[in-house]
């Protein structure tokens, strides 16, 4: 990984009681400009962050795999549902369909998706700190810390901004 990278992540690490705290405090206020901020900074940091240098996402942890996922991948793969399910996925505890394990099965040496152009939602959405509505996925965010360096470098930023 990037030196950069680890060093946003392990600031954001040492520092995450008080982000917890300050997200806490954000679900309760809502700030009509708070997803302004984090799609602001969204764009800053993604011109800065290269994924191809980290995958960590990739190699960690899974995304939820819909029915629709699974059908466009299972095709894509010239494979049934069924045979894609048995050698690729699992149930979680919130019966959502993820990866049996990790790395990520299709994530090749080079840190790039062997299904890129059909990879799944969760995916082409993450680390999802240009959604609408943050508020609402704020306990999501803090997970997501420890997981990618942007979103690390997003949220130190924001505690210079609210």
């Amino acid at each position: 990984m990037d030196k950069q990278y680890k060093e946003w992540m392990d600031l954001a690490a040492s520092k995450k009681e008080d982000i917890s705290k300050q997200f806490k405090n954000l679900k309760k206020k809502k700030p009509k400009n708070l997803d302004a901020f984090f799609h602001a900074e969204h764009d800053a940091i993604f011109k800065k962050v290269d994924c191809l240098k980290c995958a960590n996402c990739c190699k960690t942890t899974s995304p939820i795999f819909r029915d629709v996922d699974i059908r466009r991948i299972s095709s894509h793969l010239r494979m049934t549902q069924a045979n894609f399910i048995k050698q690729y996925l699992k149930m979680d505890e919130d019966s959502d369909y993820v990866l049996q394990q990790s790395p990520c099965h299709f994530l090749l040496d080079d840190n790039t998706c062997s299904i890129y152009a059909v990879r799944p939602l969760a995916c082409r959405e993450y680390p999802h700190t240009d959604r609408k509505n943050m508020v609402q996925i704020l306990d999501l965010t803090v997970k997501n810390v420890d997981v990618c360096p942007a979103v690390s470098a997003i949220v130190l930023n924001l505690g210079k901004s609210f």
